[in-house]
């Protein structure tokens, strides 16, 4: 199994499925809609969350009717809005602009909760880093502490770059073991998009802290699964980035991260890192 999948029309089937060798608890979903076009789907053991990444769709959840779902006209144009699923809960989403783009994330979980929306003003917003770092970036929360004790252990954020290239996922971490009070098991996969669309960059994923690579390169479609080892990800100078996160924990969903050791001073040179990991926990 590849980890990355390299953009293609994937005609609104899952990019990541249930059971996946190398992540079997994480769900992924790319779907494109035309105006009137509906799209229905059940996850009988995955919690899910529909964002709205472009258009306007009525979104309905166990009889429940959210109506007009997203107001942004792109990826990079303001805040997502989004709708929870609970696991074996039938979802229908119908498309009401020209045309919409709705992602699905999915975790595996046990209970069933209740469906609920999630508005572009209840999105937690993080921002850090610098550009003397080339660091700076911001995280959109849609499912983060803002929905503790609504989820299972789903965590879903929008990541981007900010300004013109930089790193992100850095100092290198990973999260892939469970080890009291260092490390959380959390599975993670990543939709990158670029603006402009033909923007680049690069992921790291490697196992060991003296590895190399391997490297990916990426482009606007990507998607990229890590399973396990260190994740940093650079966006080539003059180009934002963005990612759709989805991270799903084997046994609980506070994220704590392990820092490559040689790398780990950093965390306390970057402006604002150690609140972001804060909202993690």
């Amino acid at each position: 199994m590849e980890r990355h999948v390299k953009p293609h029309d994937n005609q609104n089937q899952p990019i990541v499925d249930i059971d996946n060798p190398l992540v079997p608890n994480t769900f992924f979903n790319d779907v494109k809609l035309k105006k009137g076009q509906p799209f229905s789907y059940c996850l009988e053991t995955h919690e899910s969350v529909i964002v709205l990444a472009s258009g306007t769709c009525d979104v309905t959840v166990q009889g429940i009717k959210y109506e007009k779902v997203g107001k942004r006209t792109g990826i990079f144009e303001g805040k997502p809005d989004s709708v929870y699923v609970p696991l074996a809960a039938e979802a229908t989403v119908t498309c009401l602009t020209d045309e919409a783009e709705v992602f699905i994330a999915g975790g595996k979980y046990e209970k069933q909760l209740s469906p609920f929306r999630v508005t572009p003003e209840e999105v937690d917003i993080v921002q850090y880093g610098s550009d003397e770092t080339k660091t700076h970036r911001k995280i959109l929360h849609i499912l983060g502490q803002n929905a503790e004790g609504k989820v299972g252990r789903l965590l879903v954020n929008e990541l981007f770059t900010v300004g013109a290239g930089g790193w992100s996922g850095f100092p290198p971490h990973k999260h892939d073991e469970n080890r009291e009070g260092l490390e959380t098991a959390h599975e993670e996969v990543y939709q990158y998009r670029f603006n402009p669309s033909h923007g680049f960059g690069a992921q790291f994923l490697y196992q060991k802290e003296d590895d190399f690579g391997p490297i990916f390169h990426i482009k606007n479609g990507s998607t990229i699964i890590v399973d396990k080892g260190y994740h940093p990800v650079v966006a080539a100078p003059g180009y934002e980035m963005y990612y759709f996160t989805i991270l799903v924990g084997d046994n609980s969903r506070p994220l704590l991260q392990y820092f490559h050791p040689d790398q780990e001073y950093q965390v306390h040179t970057i402006p604002g890192l150690k609140d972001m990991i804060a909202k993690y926990k």
